[in-house]
């Protein structure tokens, strides 16, 4: 999967932000980067302290572009900020706001001098998200932001969402994260077949919980009926073709789905973590949807392969869009 996204976006060499350029497993995964010539790394931070940092590891990054907010002449941000704003930040509220790493890097995406951000390996989810929000907000018809790992075990690939954002989505969103999720795996050569999952399979059990998720079931029918979506179900009933045949036997899904919403943020984090620890899944992500430009953020408990890959994403849905 991930050779071919790298030679896919070799072709383009496009520029990519880490606001976090100090951080080790940045650092590494930066200077592979961009001695195989995928991508351009732009470092956010001090350029001596990222240099020393870089030169204790025993790490080649003369070559790596570094800027530091406190010295860059950022009027033509300052500017693009305090418009984009639109009058909810002043010039000098604009200038020290600026000097945070991820909203300068965000800030670089928006003016076009980098293709897209990757951040979180040291900042929390709301400190890479509130700058995109803010920035480069969602397109147009997509009300919020979602979240999605894409799941690798050897020539296994599946989209878990929302696992990161929205904590209680109701039937509209799930929709939405949904539709989102579908093109996401499509970038990643997935043909989507969209499970809306519960702990109910086709009401077996009735809530509010299940009628939530399949009311965002017929929304999805409604709005993209070219996708292949069904719920509401429990895991087994889309994953699993023998327990598929006994309690949805009609189901398009037939047991074979590879994308997964989850009814809300608790059950997806949980799901996606299970998977990962006792399944010995590999989690890319959480893959930021929705956004204009590509924004996407780390665990604060990932490794340099964890930076490398998602850097490889980002750019992989930069160029494809």
């Amino acid at each position: 999967m991930f050779k071919g996204i790298a030679e896919e976006v070799k072709d383009k060499n496009p520029a990519i932000v880490f606001p976090e350029g100090t951080d080790e497993r940045i650092l590494k995964a930066t200077v592979r980067l961009q001695a195989e010539g995928i991508l351009k790394p732009i470092l956010i931070g001090n350029k001596k302290e990222i240099f020393s940092k870089a030169a204790s590891l025993n790490l080649e990054a003369d070559t790596l572009t570094v800027i530091d907010p406190e010295t860059y002449e950022f009027d033509e941000l300052v500017e693009a900020f305090v418009k984009r704003r639109k009058g909810k930040a002043t010039k000098e509220e604009a200038e020290k706001i600026l000097k945070t790493p991820n909203y300068f890097g965000t800030m670089l995406v928006y003016v076009g001098k980098a293709l897209g951000l990757v951040s979180g390996a040291a900042h929390s989810t709301g400190d890479t998200v509130r700058p995109a929000l803010q920035i480069i907000k969602t397109k147009e018809g997509v009300k919020k932001t979602s979240g999605v790992f894409v799941m690798v075990k050897g020539d296994q690939r599946y989209i878990f969402g929302d696992c990161a954002i929205n904590i209680s989505p109701d039937s509209n969103d799930l929709a939405e994260i949904a539709v989102e999720a579908a093109k996401t795996a499509k970038v990643f050569g997935i043909d989507p077949k969209i499970a809306m999952l519960s702990f109910s399979t086709k009401g077996s059990a009735v809530s509010p919980e299940t009628e939530k998720v399949i009311a965002a079931t017929k929304i999805v029918q409604e709005k993209a009926p070219h996708l292949t979506v069904d719920g509401e179900f429990q895991f087994d009933a889309a994953f699993v073709p023998s327990v598929a045949m006994k309690k949805a036997p009609d189901s398009p899904l037939k047991g074979e789905a590879n994308t997964f919403i989850f009814p809300s943020l608790e059950s997806g984090n949980i799901g996606y973590k299970i998977a990962q620890r006792l399944g010995e899944f590999e989690a890319i992500g959480p893959i930021l949807q929705g956004l204009n430009q590509p924004v996407n953020d780390l665990s604060r408990g990932c490794n340099e392969e964890d930076v490398y890959k998602l850097a490889l994403i980002t750019a992989m849905q930069g160029v494809t869009e």
